[in-house]
């Protein structure tokens, strides 16, 4: 049985009703006159409202509620979709969050201010001949509205299920949204109410006949119960000529007569208390929302929501079970028991399917990280007055949710630059030949165990002078030093570094790229920049796949094991004793025609230990840049558990973190990128001594 408090359930649910709310404004800022993008977004706005009433979050019901009712008056035409409103609203949204945030932390002047650009947004800025349309109480019941001479008669009949109460749903209230669509006459049904000992306080026993006068369509009348139309009964009938009533309340003691109100009066009034039973907030009524909305808007796949430490724990189950595995295989290799050989290649199979589905289940596409920027980028438009286009691809790749939640902080730094120092002003832009709107793009492809995510722009390109002249300003280089194309642009993570020429409140003091290149080094990745003057810059970030469990391939030097992650492994050669002397003062390998500079591991470990006769070399990338690694017998593929390094070791970059093997001794994981770099050093001196 779960143990979460129903307020964090309602969090959940209210943290993803926002987030369609957010799109869904950012689409229709493009597509004003989308009838899909308005209705759904009156019904997330609707959902907010009424799940927040139902959790004791009376102030976000409440503040909610006039932003439903703005878009309800766009829904009935009374009122355009404009970019205005979108951005009305979205300034709205952000302080519904925080009202789910802090229930209780409402705060009277901001709300005034922004239901007052709610106000003009409606009424296009003029005075509004109708002030209830947005400031409307949301616990009062409008009057019955006069059906016009052209409006159409409905009779219906209403049968919620016997559980409609507990599940969170008020007959009520659908009753009175109801009263609000036109002249509406409701009698309810007792006949299905049993013997008093039969009864069951918590149970639904009454059903209604409705007859509705109103101009509004079929479906704006079945609107009225999206949530529950999947588990009631619900009879429409259009109705010509002279209307019968339903039934005769005189005639038939089992019909109670609901008068249609005169005037606005509380809930509280209509129905004497103790007629509305106790509405239980449980889990089962926010899954029964989950599902209906899911299956309205968007037919989601069923799914169950898992706390993610939940995930976390089983993961490291899977890794202490892998890692139980290994010492079953190396015990049965050792062994001539065939029983014993057959148990373990089975318990292989079993703990490899379950480690994919396990890395699966932690899997989500990036689309849920490149999503959070489309806000950002409406934002920066309105900062720094560029007219801005972000453009997404690859969304479908998907990485471990740690890593996409990692990456989240970096992504925004280097979005704001792009927008800030990258894309120049639409004048600059037109003058130049390029279109007045700028273009980043934000993509993501996967290769092999990496994901490559890019942030790239069409705007004026790095200018490489002012990099050299700001970093030799604070000494970062030696004047007149020679750097590579690769290490110049490298330069802008390092700390403190900024090229703007003063500070404002996107950039300037030097620290978001620098975030961004800690960030990446601590998920074991690596950085790229390219730029060309006057067309735009790129910035590539390899990321693993995941953090807990790679595959890997074991390799000796001197009496230690290692372990290089797979993915980065491009080949494996032999190098003779021979070989390897020609080799030394140069250690360079000519592999296929290009000089491929390696590195001794025994040497640079300093085992002490003497060569085997017949050396390995395997060859490793990152990006386009390669280094052989001089081992001393390659084992083969490991499942790789990855154990963090204590904190003792944060100064060590040879190494990204530590594995188990099965005899219980311990393997350290080589950095490859760390060790790439050293190669590349490595041949830089060599030719600069040449």
């Amino acid at each position: 049985m779960s143990n979460l408090d129903p307020s964090e359930i309602f969090r959940i649910e209210a943290a993803e009703l926002l987030e369609q709310i957010e799109q869904g404004l950012l689409d229709l800022e493009h597509r004003l006159d989308d009838r899909s993008l308005i209705d759904a977004v009156f019904r997330a706005l609707h959902t907010l409202k009424g799940s927040g009433a139902m959790f004791g979050f009376d102030a976000l019901a409440a503040f909610t509620h006039h932003c439903e009712t703005a878009f309800d008056r766009v829904r009935k035409g009374l009122a355009p979709a404009t970019p205005e409103l979108v951005a009305a609203v979205l300034a709205a949204r952000d302080h519904m969050r925080a009202l789910v945030e802090d229930q209780f932390g409402e705060d009277p002047e901001e709300e005034r201010i922004l239901l007052d650009q709610l106000q003009r947004a409606v009424t296009g800025g003029a005075a509004s001949q109708e002030p209830a349309a947005v400031a409307v109480a949301p616990v009062a019941i409008q009057a019955a509205p006069t059906a016009p001479a052209d409006a159409t008669t409905w009779r219906l009949k209403i049968v919620l299920p016997e559980n409609a109460m507990i599940n969170g749903t008020n007959p009520l209230t659908l009753l009175d949204e109801l009263r609000e669509l036109g002249d509406c006459q409701v009698k309810a049904d007792r006949s299905r109410i049993p013997p008093l000992e039969h009864l069951v306080p918590t149970e639904l026993y009454l059903s209604w006949d409705v007859i509705l006068k109103t101009t509004h369509s079929r479906a704006e009348i079945e609107d009225v119960f999206i949530f529950v139309m999947d588990e009631m009964t619900l009879e429409m009938e259009e109705v010509t000529g002279a209307v019968a009533p339903v039934a005769d309340a005189s005639q038939a003691s089992n019909v109670t007569v609901l008068p249609v109100p005169q005037a606005p009066v509380a809930v509280a009034e209509t129905v004497p208390e103790r007629a509305v039973p106790e509405i239980v907030p449980s889990q089962a009524d926010v899954a029964r929302q989950e599902a209906a909305a899911d299956t309205r808007l968007r037919r989601k796949t069923e799914s169950v929501r898992v706390p993610a430490e939940r995930l976390d724990e089983l993961m490291d189950r899977v890794g202490e079970l892998v890692i139980a595995q290994s010492r079953l295989s190396q015990i049965a290799a050792g062994s001539m028991d065939v029983q014993l050989r057959t148990v373990s290649e089975e318990m292989e199979r079993l703990c490899s399917e379950l480690r994919i589905t396990m890395m699966v289940l932690r899997m989500v596409p990036v689309a849920t990280l490149f999503d959070r920027y489309r806000r950002l980028v409406h934002d920066l438009q309105r900062d720094t007055g560029k007219h801005i286009e972000l453009m997404t691809d690859g969304e479908s790749t998907e990485m471990d949710k740690t890593v996409i939640e990692r990456l989240a902080d970096p992504l925004v730094h280097l979005v704001r630059n792009a927008a800030d120092h990258g894309l120049e002003p639409e004048a600059d832009r037109v003058a130049a030949g390029k279109p007045g709107t700028g273009r980043i793009t934000l993509s993501a492809r996967q290769v092999g165990g990496e994901v490559i995510v890019t942030v790239s722009d069409d705007g004026r390109g790095i200018n490489r002078d002012r990099v050299r002249a700001k970093a030799e300003a604070v000494g970062l280089i030696q004047p007149g030093q020679e750097l590579s194309d690769s290490e110049l642009l490298q330069l802008i993570f390092q700390p403190g570094f900024s090229t703007a020429a003063q500070v404002t409140n996107l950039s300037g003091r030097g620290v978001g790229m620098d975030v961004v290149k800690k960030t990446i080094e601590s998920l074991h990745g690596t950085i790229d920049v390219s730029s060309k003057l006057g067309e735009g810059s790129t910035v590539s970030l390899r990321i693993p796949l995941t953090l807990a469990i790679i595959d890997g391939l074991l390799v000796r030097v001197g009496q230690g094991c290692y372990v290089i992650p797979l993915p980065a492994v491009e080949e494996c050669l032999e190098l003779s004793l021979e070989e390897d002397f020609r080799s030394r003062g140069r250690s360079f390998l000519s592999l296929r025609g290009s000089l491929v500079p390696f590195i001794r591991l025994r040497e640079l470990f300093a085992t002490g230990t003497q060569p085997d006769p017949f050396q390995k070399v395997v060859v490793v990338s990152t990006g386009n840049e390669r280094v052989g690694l001089v081992v001393d017998q390659i084992i083969g593929d490991h499942q790789t558990v990855i154990k963090s390094m204590s904190k003792l070791h944060d100064d060590v970059t040879t190494f990204t973190g530590a594995t188990i093997l099965g005899d219980g001794s311990v393997a350290l994981i080589l950095d490859v990128a760390n060790l790439v770099a050293v190669g590349q050093q490595q041949e830089a001196q060599l030719r600069a001594i040449a």
